[in-house]
């Protein structure tokens, strides 16, 4: 049972193979058996390949179901194509477009095998391109922030600059009148004189503005620092938002790409596995000697071949001798009295009968 279903997937003729050895029909069953089991690989390959672009088990089956019998159409119609013709130029050349559809599927089929085999490699490339990524994010959405809020804490330096420079003037003035009263300084004398009270007078002036100037100062930077803290808060919030799409960088061409960076030996051997598999088939047709199941598949198509050639030569005999015939027919009948003489009779009758139709018509019109 499992012999003949493999002699299907072979894509041989089973009633040819019936009447061959038991050596042939192990051959075949072989092939069939390769040609299947690619296809297994195959669905396994699609499923997960799938698996990480819809995150779906079901559908991801389901679809690398579809591919498998894709695939094992296609290595089946491979395989039953190449026909034995005792030249192996030949049956090189036939095999040459074949050979090349069969590294295309072994490529196909081997990538994602080598996405799930290196999976832990990838994983780590994928963190660390994360990462890169994480960083260059926040560094792209802080240049949009970042000019804004430097301008703002430049303008609260600017405020702070203009309190320490009029607190510097109400000090310098503070230690000008102290120095006065002391006698220290300016007059000299000590006491508090009429200088003492106008340069009292013209501190006390000078700290009233600075002290309207620490209030109307204190409400701008107020102001620029709740300003900065919503870009902050919105930098933030920006951060969070496109984080998850960082997070979910991890679909079947960022492996494919992660997979490139990894050592490349590793991933050519297993390339090399698949496309032997895939095209050990074809080879084994190919180096294998012309056998009985060829001769027998030659001899059958040929009977028919011929048969099909015979009938058609004979349909061309057969039109030719029937236009030969009908030619002496009608020109023996072309020299005959009789059928001239009845011909006349009955074309005459025919021009009387449509005289008499034109004259009843006219007259019907008159």
């Amino acid at each position: 049972m499992l012999k003949q279903f493999f002699i299907i997937c072979s894509g041989a003729d089973t009633d040819i193979l019936e009447s061959c050895s038991k050596g042939e029909q192990n051959k075949y069953a072989g092939i069939g058996a390769t040609v299947f089991f690619t296809a297994v690989m195959a669905f396994i390959a699609a499923s997960y390949a799938l698996y990480t672009v819809f995150d779906n088990l079901y559908s991801s089956i389901f679809f690398g179901l579809i591919w498998g019998f894709l695939i094992f159409n296609l290595d089946r119609f491979i395989v039953s194509t190449i026909k034995k013709t005792g030249n192996f130029m030949d049956e090189f050349i036939q095999a040459t477009p074949r050979i090349i559809l069969a590294v295309i599927i072994a490529i196909v089929i081997a990538k994602p095998l080598e996405l799930k085999i290196f999976e832990k490699e990838i994983n780590q490339v994928l963190l660390e391109q994360k990462n890169d990524l994480t960083l260059a994010n926040k560094n792209q959405i802080a240049e949009q922030f970042t000019p804004t809020i430097t301008g703002l804490d430049d303008n609260i330096k600017s405020l702070q600059q203009q309190i320490d420079a009029k607190e510097a003037e109400v000090n310098a003035l503070y230690d000008t009148y102290i120095a006065e009263a002391e006698g220290t300084a300016g007059t000299k004398l000590l006491g508090k004189g009429p200088v003492y009270k106008e340069k009292r007078d013209k501190h006390d002036a000078l700290l009233t503005e600075l002290q309207q100037l620490k209030a109307e100062n204190k409400l701008k930077m107020a102001a620029y620092e709740t300003q900065i803290s919503d870009l902050k808060s919105n930098y933030d919030i920006e951060v969070q938002n496109t984080q998850p799409i960082i997070n979910n960088f991890d679909g079947l061409m960022a492996r494919v790409n992660a997979l490139s960076e990894l050592p490349w030996l590793p991933s050519f051997f297993i390339f090399l596995l698949f496309l032997a598999i895939e095209t050990s088939p074809i080879f084994a047709k190919l180096l294998s000697p012309k056998s009985a199941y060829d001769f027998k598949l030659e001899d059958q198509e040929t009977a028919i071949k011929t048969n099909v050639l015979q009938n058609k030569n004979q349909r061309e005999a057969m039109l030719k001798t029937d236009y030969a015939i009908n030619d002496r027919i009608y020109s023996d009948i072309e020299n005959e009295d009789e059928l001239y003489t009845y011909k006349r009779k009955k074309a005459r009758e025919l021009m009387q009968l449509q005289a008499d139709a034109f004259f009843k018509q006219q007259k019907n019109v008159l």
